[in-house]
């Protein structure tokens, strides 16, 4: 059972990241403030639901969120700042865009730069432990799947749409045959030595 928040005192964002370990595509980050009494059945880490749950998710998450907001960041920033760090931007960005301002941030991870004038807890495996985290992670992941998907139609060689830019098998055999694209992070070994 997931629990509702670390400190029931403050307004406490979860924040969590999906697409940090993929070879193409951005990073998305989400940050999420849920009512202290929100609870569901499955809501869990992003990775032990199935798809349909996550999207089955989404609209819940968003309708009973105090505040949410979903960033993403390009393969580009990803290549200058490095994956970590842009992960960590695309929290801060998220943790901007929300509408009514946490008094504290969970952090999936243990890795974080101080948010200016909030407070933050690392929490690592934090998506398996607070609701707020889990629905960040589910927001994130689902944002990013639906817009790998849509990337796939362009670049259809590469299998986007079920790789959702994952080092696969599938997705480096087609790197290796038809070389990266501008939606590949350059700076990821995209493909073994």
């Amino acid at each position: 059972m997931l629990l509702p928040f670390f400190n029931e005192y403050e307004t406490e964002a979860g924040c969590d990241e999906a697409g940090r370990g993929c070879l193409a595509g951005p990073v998305f980050a989400a940050a999420v403030i849920l009512p202290k009494d929100f609870v569901h059945p499955f809501l869990n880490d992003s990775k032990q639901l199935t798809e349909n749950q996550r999207c089955e998710l989404r609209p819940i998450i968003e309708r009973a969120a105090i505040s949410y907001a979903v960033v993403s960041l390009s393969p580009v920033e990803i290549d200058q700042l490095n994956i970590l760090w842009a992960s960590v931007e695309g929290m801060h960005r998220a943790i901007a865009k929300l509408n009514t301002k946490p008094t504290s941030l969970l952090i999936d991870g243990n890795r974080f730069r101080p948010y200016p004038d909030i407070p933050h807890h690392c929490m690592v495996k934090g998506d398996e432990r607070f609701l707020s985290i889990a629905a960040a992670s589910v927001l994130a992941k689902t944002y990013r799947d639906e817009h790998m998907e849509l990337l796939a139609k362009n670049y259809p060689q590469y299998g986007w749409e079920r790789n959702k830019g994952y080092p696969t098998l599938e997705h480096r055999a087609a790197i290796g045959q038809h070389g990266p694209t501008g939606e590949h992070r350059r700076s990821f070994r995209l493909l073994p030595v």
